[in-house]
Parts: C-alpha cells; sequence; structure tokens
C-alpha cells in the first residue's frame, strides 16, 4: 500500500485567511493526504500567505524560507494575498515552487497534483494576476465541515471596491462579490450539527454584502442574520469588521432585536481626524462615525466596540494625531488596534509627500497602545460580579481554567473541574481578581 503524501499547512494574517486554509485542509485530507503539525518533516507546505503590511510581506517569505530549509525536497505553495500581489518577487524566489491566487484556493489539490503530475512547470498555475481576479468576479464556493476551532467562521464576502489610499487589498483580492445566503445557511446548519455554538460571519469588506447585486448590504446582511438566528444549535452570531455606514438605524435596530448576535462590533476607524480620513479615502468622517457609536449604545447597554487604527499616515501632523488621539479618548473603545502606517508598493499613499518618520510613528503607537490598555481595563471591570454566558475554547496557561469569552468578547477563565469542557457554553458569575487582574468565572451550571 503507498504511503499517503503528508502536507502541513500555516496560515498568516486575516480570519478570511483562517476559513479558507480550513476549507484547503479540509480538501487535502479528504482527497487522501495526511496533515501533519506544521514543525514536523513534510512532503507539501502550504502557506497562507499575507500582505496586508510590509512586515506581513516579510513573515510570508520568511516563512516560505523556513520550510524550505527544513525539507529542500518538499512541494512548497505560496497561496494567497503574498502570492498575489508579490507574484514577480515570488515566482524569482528558488524557495517556492508553486503560486496559487485567492481565487483558487478551492482547487487546491487538484493544482498540487496538477503541479506535481510534471506536466507543467509554471509556478503560476494557480491564476495570479489581477486580472484574475477582476475578470470573472464570482464568489468561489466553499462548504467547511470541519472547523478547527469551537466558534466556526463563515466566509460570505469576498474582495473590495473602496480603494483606500494605502491599501493593497483590492488588487489582492479583487472587486467585491457576494456568497448566495442558501449556501451559508447550508454550511451553517452542517456546523451546528457538528457541534458548533458560535458563528462569526466574516469577508474582505462585510459592509459590501449583496451590493454587486444592486441590493442594500445592511438590508441583506440583517435578513441573513435573522435566518441564521433561526438555527435552533447556534446560540451565538457574531459580526466580523464592519464600516460604520452599514450601521444605519434600520440595521441596528433590527439585530438589537436578534437575541443570538453578540453586542460586540469591530467598527475600522483608522484616523479620528476628518484631514486624514480624507487622505486616506475613507468614506465617513468623524462625527458621522461618533453616531454610529452613539446609535448602537442606544439600543445595547455596554456594547463592545473595537477598532483599528494607523498613525503616522503621510502628512499626518502633530496637530492632527492629537485630534485622532482625543477622538479616541472621548468613544470609549473596549479595544484599538494600533498599526503604524506601512507603505505599500503601488498605493497612492507609498507616494504622498511628508511621509511621517519611524520615531514619530512609533511614539504615537505607543501613546494609543497606552490609552487601549487603560480603556480595555475600565470595560472589562464593568462586568465584576455580574452574570454571564462563556464560550469554553481551550485550556489556558493555566492548566487548571479553561479559557472562554462571553458575548461581549470578555475573556475569562473557567475552572477545568467543573464539568464542561470546550465547545460547551457555561453560565456563572465573574470576578475580577485584583492581583492578576483576571477574570475567573464562578459556574452556575452548563448550557448545554
Amino acid at each position: 500500500m503507498t504511503k499517503p503524501r503528508t502536507a502541513a499547512l500555516h496560515n498568516l494574517g486575516c480570519k478570511v485567511n483562517g476559513y479558507e486554509l480550513d476549507i484547503m485542509q479540509q480538501k487535502l485530507r479528504e482527497s487522501g493526504y495526511e496533515i501533519v503539525p506544521f514543525t514536523e518533516k513534510a512532503d507539501i507546505y502550504i502557506i497562507n500567505t499575507c500582505t496586508v503590511t510590509g512586515i506581513a510581506d516579510r513573515k510570508s517569505r520568511q516563512m516560505l524560507h523556513r520550510v524550505r530549509k527544513q525539507n529542500p525536497e518538499a512541494l512548497v505553495v505560496a497561496v494567497g494575498c503574498y502570492a498575489q500581489t508579490g507574484r514577480d518577487e515570488a515566482e524569482r524566489d528558488e524557495a517556492v515552487d508553486l503560486l496559487v491566487g485567492n481565487n483558487k484556493k478551492g482547487e487546491i489539490v487538484e493544482l498540487i497534483e496538477a503541479y506535481l503530475s510534471g506536466d507543467r512547470t509554471d509556478k503560476t498555475l494557480g491564476g495570479t494576476t489581477y486580472a484574475d481576479l477582476t475578470e470573472h468576479p464570482v464568489f468561489e464556493s466553499m462548504q467547511l465541515k470541519t472547523p478547527s476551532h469551537t466558534r466556526a467562521y463563515i466566509k460570505i464576502q469576498d474582495g473590495c471596491n473602496q480603494f483606500c489610499t494605502y491599501c493593497l487589498i483590492p488588487y489582492a483580492r479583487g472587486r467585491i462579490r457576494s456568497r448566495d445566503p442558501e449556501e451559508v445557511l447550508e454550511e451553517v446548519c452542517t456546523l451546528s450539527e457538528s457541534g458548533i455554538r458560535e458563528v462569526v460571519l466574516t469577508g474582505i469588506h462585510v459592509s459590501s454584502y449583496g451590493k454587486e447585486q444592486g441590493k442594500q448590504p445592511d438590508a441583506e446582511l440583517l435578513q441573513l442574520m435573522t435566518r441564521i438566528q433561526m438555527i435552533g444549535q447556534i446560540r451565538r452570531i457574531r459580526l466580523s469588521s464592519l464600516e460604520p455606514r452599514i450601521m444605519t438605524e434600520e440595521f441596528v435596530r433590527g439585530i438589537s432585536r436578534l437575541s443570538k448576535v453578540c453586542p460586540h462590533f469591530h467598527l475600522s476607524l483608522q484616523s479620528g481626524c476628518d484631514a486624514t480620513l480624507r487622505r486616506m479615502n475613507r468614506h465617513y468622517t468623524a462625527q458621522e462615525y461618533a453616531e454610529v457609536v452613539e446609535r448602537l449604545r442606544r439600543y445595547y447597554v455596554n456594547p463592545a466596540i473595537t477598532t483599528d487604527v494607523i498613525v503616522g499616515f503621510p502628512g499626518e501632523t502633530e496637530e492632527e494625531f492629537e485630534a485622532s488621539r482625543a477622538f479616541i479618548e472621548q468613544i470609549h473603545f473596549y479595544e484599538t488596534h494600533v498599526f503604524p502606517y506601512s507603505p505599500r508598493r503601488g498605493t497612492v499613499a507609498a507616494g504622498m509627500k511628508d511621509q511621517v518618520g519611524g520615531a514619530q510613528k512609533q511614539a504615537r503607537s505607543e501613546q494609543l497602545i497606552r490609552l487601549s490598555a487603560q480603556r480595555a481595563a475600565e470595560f472589562r471591570a464593568l462586568f465584576d460580579g455580574q452574570e454571564e454566558e462563556l464560550l469554553l475554547e481551550e485550556r489556558s496557561e493555566d492548566p487548571a481554567y479553561y479559557v472562554g469569552h462571553t458575548m461581549r468578547y470578555v475573556e475569562a477563565l473557567y475552572p477545568a473541574d467543573a464539568g464542561a469542557g470546550p465547545g460547551e457554553v457555561v453560565r456563572g458569575t465573574l470576578h475580577m481578581e485584583k492581583e492578576s487582574g483576571r477574570m475567573v468565572m464562578e459556574p452556575a451550571g452548563s448550557l448545554q
């Protein structure tokens, strides 16, 4: 009997990439490949790359070179965004055997086997040009059956038409395209039967869901979530990153009536200064953003509102940074993910005047990181002594506990000897330990 080929996979980047990696792993396993840990010697290494920043590009290259050294005889496959936007560089890279574009991940087995057959030696079997993504913008159908985590990410959308001046993602992912809601519901039902209790609706630009079909994204997304609400075994519905303009009065009112929707909203900000937002080609003002936050707080008690912020964008003066910092302080985010601006070759921003120096970007980042830590502690303290539900996920570093998250994505520890385990939803009272700052749940019972 022939020994099956072994494959090891590694993901870099966003939750969409994570979902797609799970799909590729599933397809390989179904085709008879043996999946082995990434640290082990394998016949095939698949790196799902990222290009959102210059650092992401560098990490992608480093990982490709690392596995080439790990097994010089292996087939090394670069998949995804760096393979898409860094095609010329990756083609010259001797560490890489095969490039697979973002719209070909569902064909990973066929592409690998075509390469291994010896019929072709072209690295770009997988279609890695921008034209490959834009000439036929059809959602690549995928169905996840066996997620690798206790919560399942469901990809409902791909591509982006925004063309923010700092971003390469429209070139890496192509034009917007949305998944048929019936396919989404079929996947959610399958996952719920396998024990999944929480789904996260994700995409490259979820706020465009249905737009290319002439539909209103807020209405389409609300309708989809309403139908998922009716799937009995699903206990939680969470949304990935959104833009503020989808948060219309009708949408927020509608989702607030869905008991399974988690009051946790990641709203991309990028800057709290209008002048900077205009240079970024963002399509809202700081005031419009603040109105959306106020709307969410009218419909939800203490919603968890998180965001992304770029510091040191070209032309950002001290006054502009201070305007952004003051706005972030005013909003009281639960968490703020801070990114120093990273020039991306081929974007408008890379050619802008008045590029901000590295030391200034670092100093500004540190200010916002300190503010974020303070606000996160304040938000978590709101739930000290409160009864909450926790979805258990995995063992913590302290083996006496499991780690879990509340609906507002507050992390807490749950005693491992309390009779519940990963994938279960439990109820109890949260207590914050004074010395460690850890949130620990006193069990009241399992909900499953």
